[in-house]
């Protein structure tokens, strides 16, 4: 079960990689959860996870509402793919990958006005991420980490920051989010509940 969840400020710990790339966000989800397996189990599930396998009413009805817009538009929804690891997502779409700290933490990113009915992403590649400042955007660090927590158990991290690079900006999103976090939080739960059991079945498998 999730033990903590902050909201903004973050207040992740100095070594992460996300503080490379927003030090200070203008909002934050941070979500832990307890894993009954070693470090290396977890982070290898983390590393393969799928986020097609995040399911539950609640999460399937967010994906839905907001695909509404592109359906009313052109006439149908965004295309669904059958499989997205971390890197499905960031081959040949808008999402790279940040960094990486191999058994530790893996970061990923992407930019754009994703306050709009139908999004606007903007690829901005890892080099050039930190400094991105264009007016009218948004950027969004996504933080997946793996810490031990005792003899024989992890503690899985998910944090989400997201900041703005104008007043305009952020003002919209601060709209967005008081209607979209609670479908957000609900995703980051159903993903640290799916990456344990995924870690947690591969331990007894391997027992």
């Amino acid at each position: 079960m999730p033990i903590s969840e902050t909201h903004s400020p973050s207040t992740a710990t100095a070594e992460l990689l996300a503080d490379r790339f927003a030090p200070k966000p203008a909002f934050s989800v941070l979500r832990h959860r307890v894993v009954d397996a070693d470090t290396a189990t977890t982070y290898a599930a983390l590393r393969g996870f799928d986020f097609m396998e995040v399911g539950g009413p609640f999460v399937h009805a967010a994906g839905w509402v907001r695909g509404l817009p592109e359906r009313f538009r052109r006439g149908r929804g965004p295309s669904v793919p059958t499989r997205l690891t971390f890197d499905d997502m960031t081959t040949g779409s808008d999402w790279v990958i940040l960094g990486e700290q191999p058994g530790t933490e893996l970061v990923a990113g992407v930019a754009g006005k994703f306050w709009q009915p139908v999004i606007e992403w903007r690829r901005v590649e890892p080099g050039e991420f930190a400094e991105f400042i264009e007016p009218g955007y948004g950027k969004i660090v996504l933080s997946l980490s793996v810490r031990r927590y005792g003899e024989r158990r992890s503690l899985l991290s998910y944090d989400i920051r997201v900041t703005l690079t104008d007043s305009v900006s952020l003002a919209r999103f601060r709209l967005y989010w008081a209607v979209a976090s609670p479908f957000i939080k609900a995703i980051h739960a159903a993903t640290l509940r799916t990456i344990a059991r995924d870690a947690e079945n591969a331990r007894s498998e391997a027992q």
